[in-house]
């Protein structure tokens, strides 16, 4: 059966670690690939030149510094940015050729007919929102509860109690929009609904990085 492929933007969730990984991968695959050459979103020196910059950050970052993390944090967005206008180049590049598609380095984006299962007993999936600092919490709908509350904090607090954001949810169950999240840092979501017996316990802790 003919399908449109589309990439995975994924990668928007990865660690530093793995985002660097995913970015020098596409950059070798990419780099000299035949099938990419004409009319790239930029050239692929460019895109070298930006993963060098982001690699140098991550490293000067290491001594905590909050000049040096933001300046990360920023190198990030820019190299996050160019891998999404790559990924749709090699969406219309490669004309719908899985194999062609595959030795970009990207990743297919998998169908709506894959039911992918929950994080946890009340999260169903966490996304990257429109904007930077921002994270879409979706719930799991659960047998007679009239309601939802989903949390969140920083997931590293270093052994004390974290301080935690709780939001409320009405059965519309649409994403919660967890905003003024700090890029790069890891936070932890729990969810819970309340039925006629009171609330739930809260769910196990779902981390992501917040992009």
């Amino acid at each position: 059966m003919f399908q449109v492929i589309q990439a995975s933007l994924a990668f928007a969730q990865l660690t530093v670690a793995e985002l660097l990984s995913f970015l020098n991968a596409v950059y070798a695959r990419m780099k000299d690939n035949p099938a990419f050459t004409v009319n790239l979103p930029f050239d692929m020196a460019i895109f070298k030149a930006a993963i060098d910059s982001f690699t140098s950050a991550v490293d000067a970052a290491l001594d905590g510094s909050k000049k040096a993390m933001a300046e990360r944090n920023r190198q990030r967005e820019v190299v996050i940015k160019m891998l999404r206008q790559l990924a749709h180049y090699v969406e219309a590049a490669s004309k719908d050729d899985v194999s062609v598609f595959l030795s970009s380095g990207f990743e297919v984006r998998p169908t709506g007919r894959t039911k992918t299962p929950p994080l946890s007993q009340f999260i169903r999936k966490i996304d990257a929102g429109d904007k930077s600092g921002q994270l879409l919490v979706s719930v799991v709908p659960f047998p007679d509860a009239h309601s939802y509350e989903v949390r969140w904090a920083p997931a590293n607090t270093g052994g004390t109690e974290p301080t935690w954001t709780i939001h409320a949810v009405g059965k519309t169950q649409r994403p919660v929009t967890a905003a003024n999240l700090t890029p790069g840092t890891a936070y932890a979501f729990q969810g819970r609904a309340l039925t006629d017996s009171g609330f739930t316990d809260w769910s196990d802790p779902i981390t992501r990085i917040c992009t």
